[in-house]
């Protein structure tokens, strides 16, 4: 075979994939509805089962259910009449998925759900076979080409995965779940630090390097050397903030001054500093503290702008993988 033929079988293999999906598309009907129903009220954990392919794309599906709130996880078929069967309780939602509907590992588990009275979805193509006969819920996939010779597990493996993503969004959706539930099962990786926010990161409390704004420079210039943030937020009689001083101000201060340390802060802070809200994504405050060429940021909660609660620098964005 010709070098140049690779990417011609790559393109087929892809057209029929796309065949297959457009027609999953078409197939989606009210037994979907009520598969994703079955998903949101069970109460207990929902096991994903399958043989060979399909056993790993179970494993795909019952991770992603997993990853938006709905506790799964996958068995082998083949482990299952070896004593994985009582992994499986009365009260869980039980998917198995097969494109025929009649392998042989399958039927010890579909009858141990029947006669335990588990609710039971059936992902399959073949109509009237065991395990369509079998479910309670059932989601036909319909019979596709597949590559590779016609029989290599493809264009059927593509549906199933598709039908699995299918149901964990809209599971999502019906959950009500949100970029800040997402986030609590996500804490790491790329994933993670794309939807940390600035309550993350921020610091806190006495960590806050708060002065008053009648307090002398020299104040000022013991207490940024102290807190090693090269900040200082200053604040007036009722706590309110109302200016920022930073390490690079006070260089270029006292450049122009010499009785710098006689001034008081209120005479060298910067006026209104920019403050974010906590629950803003810590990604876009690292956009903002690129645009206003700035290394700190005050942080409020609401629409209560002049309540510093928390103090974002750029270190602890760089800490927390935030690029």
């Amino acid at each position: 075979m010709k070098v140049n033929n690779y990417k011609v079988i790559a393109k087929n293999v892809i057209d029929l994939e796309i065949q297959a999906l457009k027609k999953l598309k078409s197939s989606i009907n009210k037994s979907f509805d009520q598969a994703v129903n079955a998903i949101v009220k069970c109460q207990s954990k929902i096991v994903l089962c399958g043989v060979g392919k399909s056993y790993l794309i179970a494993s795909k599906i019952a991770a992603t259910l997993s990853s938006v709130g709905c506790p799964s996880f996958s068995l082998s078929a083949n482990d299952c009449s070896h004593g994985d069967l009582g992994s499986i309780s009365k009260k869980d939602l039980l998917i198995l998925i097969s494109n025929s509907g009649e392998t042989q590992e399958l039927r010890p588990v579909i009858k141990y759900a029947n006669r335990n009275k588990i609710n039971l979805i059936g992902i399959v193509s073949k109509k009237n076979s065991l395990l369509h006969k079998a479910s309670d819920i059932k989601l036909i996939i319909p019979e596709v080409k597949e590559a590779g010779l016609g029989i290599v597990p493809t264009s059927s493996t593509c549906e199933q995965l598709a039908i699995g993503d299918c149901l964990a969004v809209a599971a999502l959706n019906k959950k009500r779940f949100s970029k800040q539930n997402f986030k609590e099962f996500h804490p790491s990786g790329s994933l993670g630090a794309k939807l940390k926010t600035v309550e993350d990161l921020m610091i806190t409390g006495k960590k806050i390097p708060f002065i008053n704004e009648d307090s002398s420079m020299k104040k000022a210039l013991s207490l940024i050397t102290k807190k090693k943030l090269g900040i200082l937020i200053a604040i007036n009689k009722k706590k309110l903030t109302t200016g920022i001083i930073t390490d690079g101000q006070i260089r270029r201060s006292t450049q122009k001054n010499n009785s710098l340390i006689s001034l008081s802060v209120k005479k060298v802070m910067t006026k209104n500093p920019i403050s974010v809200d906590k629950d803003m994504l810590a990604v876009k405050s690292l956009s903002i503290m690129s645009e206003k060429k700035i290394t700190s940021l005050c942080v409020h909660k609401k629409n209560k702008i002049k309540k510093t609660i928390g103090v974002l620098h750029i270190h602890y964005l760089l800490d927390g993988n935030i690029s």
